[in-house]
Parts: structure tokens; sequence; C-alpha cells
């Protein structure tokens, strides 16, 4: 009974520590601490990222079926950004945690300037394609006119403002890779936290505030992140982060940039493999009608809702790989990840269970329209069936990426979803006349596959010789 009082005190001890970001090296002590002092932060910040997922698309669920449909088709669409983000931050995280590995703070600084420099540059070029051609974006996907004529607003402005995407991944993924996972989590919640309050309001109007329907939940995704942006920046040159900012330090570093490049390069088309067939599956999954779109729709932000945490888990495997190699530990960088992995999939595991069992009811709470609730509980279920390896497939990429190897996952992701993921949805769903089921099993398969190829690849240890 004592142990057990002590254990609890301890935990709640470690969980403070770990919110208020105490910690910011990981190279010593016990690795199981680490993995939770890093994760708890993190994975409160995907959690809070999942929940703004959910609260959005329950939202637009009462404007109409073609609202929920427009967010589906725009968000395919927005996910080539957060591959060119993700891909940055990759590469940010890697350099920046193999630089504090090795005690030098001025280079993680150089690293993350040139960073930013890159991320803002990327993002102008993308807002204005997407801003000017909101509609023809659209069109493409597959969407009829009357969706375009009410959906369009909200493409061209979620588009246009990706900046605010791109920072926000960026910063977030400089402060992790220093070990500072709590300031990421706190940007999240007063972002997110923001989205939320804001969704309603500009929504289905308030006060003087107009009703702009589908494109309102646009204006206040923009202004919740803008705003944690800004708070980002406040913390780099003027915050407690361990990395910190003066004017003096924002010059071009062509030595610096050029190394960043060269692994974000791997890590950007690792993100745009996999999101590039994302948008051909949504492309896929518009053949079949808007309900059953929507529908999918659905059922991908729920599957996120616990996908962003176990992603907030690997994230912390990505941070322990990083500093390790940093300092010089690469077998202690190999036990972090086994640990981080089987955690993941424990927590996976129970998730499969409760979409396996109660898929109909949950898609329930955002639409009862038959087609809507029969195919997003389908979508659902087939899902649940490959949770466990999704557990590791998010882990040990995420590892490869930490330690600036960004090649590796790279041709994995180039197996499991351009020569496998994609060919088999099409052929089943289409060819055969399986429908949507077929898109629904081309996902499963498809995250099993890449978690069994990265086990096999990461096994090798050719990763813990990567230089950054």
């Amino acid at each position: 009974m004592t142990q057990n009082k002590v254990s609890i005190k301890q935990f709640f001890n470690y969980f403070i520590a770990a919110v208020t970001g105490k910690q910011t090296n990981f190279t010593t002590g016990s690795i199981r601490k680490a993995i939770f002092m890093l994760s708890v932060p993190m994975i409160l910040e995907m959690l809070m990222e999942s929940i703004f997922a959910l609260v959005d698309i329950a939202y637009v669920s009462r404007v109409s079926v073609n609202a929920v449909a427009t967010i589906g088709l725009t968000e395919s669409v927005i996910t080539l950004v957060y591959a060119i983000a993700i891909g940055l931050s990759m590469a940010a995280t890697a350099l920046v945690a193999r630089r504090i590995g090795e005690k030098d703070v001025e280079g993680a600084k150089k690293s993350a300037v040139q960073a930013i420099f890159l991320g803002v540059l990327v993002a102008v070029v993308i807002g204005v394609v997407g801003f000017l051609y909101a509609e023809e974006i659209l069109a493409l996907m597959g969407a009829e006119q009357d969706l375009i004529d009410e959906g369009h607003g909200y493409t061209q402005l979620l588009i246009g403002g990706n900046i605010t995407i791109v920072l926000l991944f960026l910063i977030n993924a400089i402060f992790r890779g220093a070990g500072n996972a709590s300031i990421a989590m706190w940007t999240l919640i007063l972002s997110n936290g923001l989205n939320i309050i804001l969704d309603p309001i500009f929504i289905f109007g308030w006060g003087p505030i107009p009703e702009y329907g589908v494109m309102g939940a646009a204006i206040a995704t923009n202004i919740g992140r803008g705003t944690a942006v800004l708070f980002q920046l406040s913390i780099l040159f003027f915050g407690w982060s361990r990395i910190k900012i003066a004017f003096k330090d924002i010059v071009l570093n062509i030595k610096v940039m050029t190394n960043l490049i060269k692994v974000s390069i791997g890590g950007i088309a690792q993100f745009l493999i996999g999101t590039s067939s994302w948008v051909f599956l949504m492309r896929m999954m518009s053949e079949f009608g808007s309900e059953v779109l929507a529908g999918y729709t659905i059922a991908i932000r729920v599957i996120l809702f616990t996908l962003m945490p176990a992603w907030g888990m690997s994230n912390a495997a990505a941070t322990l790989v990083g500093q390790n190699l940093g300092a010089k530990q690469p077998e202690r960088a190999e036990k972090s990840v086994w640990i981080t992995g089987r955690y993941n999939a424990y927590f996976m595991f129970a998730i499969s269970l409760i979409y396996f069992f109660f898929a109909k009811d949950i898609i329930s709470w955002f639409n009862t329209t038959p087609d809507v609730l029969k195919y997003g509980s389908l979508c659902l279920q087939v899902v649940a069936v490959g949770y466990v390896f999704y557990g590791y497939g998010l882990v040990v990429p995420q590892a490869f990426n930490g330690s600036g190897d960004t090649k590796t996952p790279t041709k994995i992701n180039f197996i499991a979803f351009w020569l496998f993921q994609l060919p088999f949805a099409y052929t089943v769903a289409i060819i055969f006349d399986f429908g949507a089921v077929g898109v629904f099993w081309a996902i499963t398969l498809a995250e099993v596959l890449l978690a069994v190829l990265a086990i096999f690849w990461f096994k090798k240890g050719d990763w813990k010789k990567v230089k950054v």
C-alpha cells in the first residue's frame, strides 16, 4: 500500500515535470522516464489537435453534407502542405536534437533559423497558388459544382493561409528537438483552444459577426494557428526555451541551409508519397457520392483522434534517437525505440477494440444519415484491424527520421503506398467493384506492410552511422 502511494506520488511528480518542461536532456538516466517525460507533453499536444479535428467536423456536420465533403477534399490536398511542413520539421528536429546531444547550442540555433527561413519561402508560394486556384483544385478532386460553390471559400482561406500550418509544425519541431516538448504542447493548446471557441462563432454567426458556414471554420483555424505562431516566436526571441534566438542570429547560413535541405528532401519526399496517396484515395472515394465521402471523412477524423497521440509518442522516439546519437550512445537510442514502440502498440490495441465494437455509435455522434453512418462505421472497423501494427509503424519510421536518415522511410513509404496501396485500392474498389470497402482494406494492409518493412530495416542498424 505504501509502495503504491509512493508510485502514485512519483507519477504525479513526473507528470508535472513533463508538462512544465523541467527536463530537456535525455541522454542519461532511465529510458522509461525519458520516454514518459517526452511523451506526455507530445501526446497532450497531439490529443489537443485531434480534439479540435473532431469538434470542427461536429460543427460543420450541422451545416450540410457538402460542407463535410468539402473539408475532406480540401484536407486531402492540404496534406501535401503537411508533407512539406512535416518533412522540414523532421529535418529541424534531427539537426537540433543532434546539436543538443553534442552540447552545441549555437549550432542548434543556426539550424532553427534556417529552418524558419525555408518554411516561410515554401509557404508563401503554396499560399498564392491555393488562394488563386481554390475552385480549380476542388474540381480536380472530383467535386460537383454545388459543392464547389458552397465550399471554395474554405479551400481558398485554408490553403492561402498555410504559412500558419508550416510555421506551427516547424517551430514546434525545433522545441521538440531541443527537448522543450512542453512548449510545443502549450502552443497547440493555445491554437486549438482558440479554434474550438471561434469555430461556432464564425460558422453560425454571433453578434456582429455574420454566418460564414463552412468558410467560417477556415477563418477560425487561421486565427487560432496565427496566434499560436506569434506565441512561438515570442518564446524563441524572448522566452524560456533552451534555444533563444537574437536578432543578430537572423542571417542566411548557406552551409547550414544546405545541410537542412539535404536532410529535409528525404522527409518531404517521404510524406509527399504518403499524402499524395491519400489524395488519390480521396479522389477514388468521391466516385461513390457525397454521403459515402462524408462518412469516410468523419471516420478519418475519428481515426486521427487516436493516431495523433500515438504520433506524439513517435515524436518522443525521434528526439531520443537524435539526442542519444549526438551523445554517442547508439545502443541507448535503439532501446528507446523498442520500448516506445511497445507502449504505442498497447495503446493502439486498446483503441482498436473500441472502434471495432462501437463504430456505429461513434459515427452517429456526428451524423445519422444512413449511408454516412454505414460507410463511416465500416471504415472504422476495417482500419481497426491493423491498429497494433500502426503502433510500430509510427514509431520506427520516426526513429529513422530522428537519426537524420530520411531516405529509408521514403523507400518504405514508396513500397507501401505507391506500389501496394494505390494499385490494390483501385483494383479492388473500382475494377472488381467492391466500392469503398476496397479503399478501406487498402489503407489497413498498406499500414501493416509499412510496419513490417520498417522493423526489418531498423534491425539492420545502418541508421546508427548517419552523420548530420
